[in-house]
């Protein structure tokens, strides 16, 4: 396992605001641009229905991996379109180039960049940058910030509440299968209130203290490691269904504090065993 000490931390941080930076520089130009198609890789794998990727997709991860070739050349590297590049520094970048392709091509403009570096034990720093919207959330070792528009401010998520006034978000209504479905919606129908669509936007309110839940099946690793880590820097708590790990992605239950995230939590188990 990588010695991470502050010194470590600041110069990844360092490093993270650099590649956010590069993506928003490649990525941009392709945002509502009338003529940007889409690949669909289901076609591909098989696998799910409509799944995306532009060429501001690869845009951006070339532009990350550029910037991390310079600054950190022995680190690996997890990108969802160029895949796995080996490293010697136990450490690894995990890289969603635009989290919200569905969004990106329907010109809504909470799709976000996510940067994780994680070494064996998980995520320790992540990031979600909003080329469009201009706000950037980051956080590591028990400290999270944002900057946008209105300024900079350090984030804390939310004190608890009950099940009952919490706010609930997830990116499809569908969440995965059948019996994910009606996991998730047992959730939802003790809350106050469910939104849905935000993909990783969601995952920063949950940091920002504005939402208590993030609940999702289905995900990859590079779709939330970047979460987890902005999300415990802030003081909440990201597992799966089970109340595990949930690095590796698959069934995601992110929360503001431990008590909504164990009521949510025995509701999922209870729905999804």
């Amino acid at each position: 396992m990588a010695q991470i000490n502050e010194e470590s931390v600041t110069d990844l941080k360092r490093t993270a605001h650099a590649m956010a930076d590069a993506a928003r520089v490649a990525v941009l130009p392709f945002f509502r641009r009338m003529d940007l198609g889409a690949e669909n890789k289901a076609e591909l794998t098989g696998k799910g229905a409509f799944d995306p990727v532009t060429e501001g997709d690869r845009a951006a991860e070339r532009a990350m991996r550029a910037v991390l070739a310079k600054m950190r050349p022995d680190d690996a590297v997890i990108g969802e379109e160029y895949g796995a590049t080996a490293g010697t520094s136990g450490l690894t970048w995990v890289l969603d180039p635009i989290d919200g392709t569905r969004g990106f091509l329907a010109g809504t403009p909470t799709w976000g960049v996510l940067i994780a570096v994680a070494d064996a034990g998980g995520p320790i720093l992540g990031m979600i940058d909003q080329p469009y919207i201009g706000e950037r959330f980051w956080g590591a070792a028990g400290r999270a910030e944002m900057r946008g528009p209105l300024g900079a401010a350090p984030l804390t998520t939310r004190k608890a509440r009950p099940l009952a006034e919490a706010i609930v978000f997830s990116t499809f209504p569908e969440v995965g299968t059948a019996a994910e479905a009606a996991a998730f919606h047992a959730v939802a129908g003790a809350c106050r209130l469910v939104r849905y669509g935000m993909d990783c936007y969601a995952y920063a309110l949950v940091a920002a203290g504005q939402i208590d839940l993030v609940i999702e099946a289905g995900l990859s690793n590079y779709d939330v490691q970047a979460p987890i880590a902005l999300i415990e820097a802030a003081g909440g708590i990201v597992t799966d269904w089970q109340g595990g790990p949930a690095h590796e992605g698959g069934r995601i239950l992110a929360a503001a504090n431990a008590a909504v995230h164990a009521e949510a939590l025995a509701i999922l188990r209870d729905c999804s065993a």
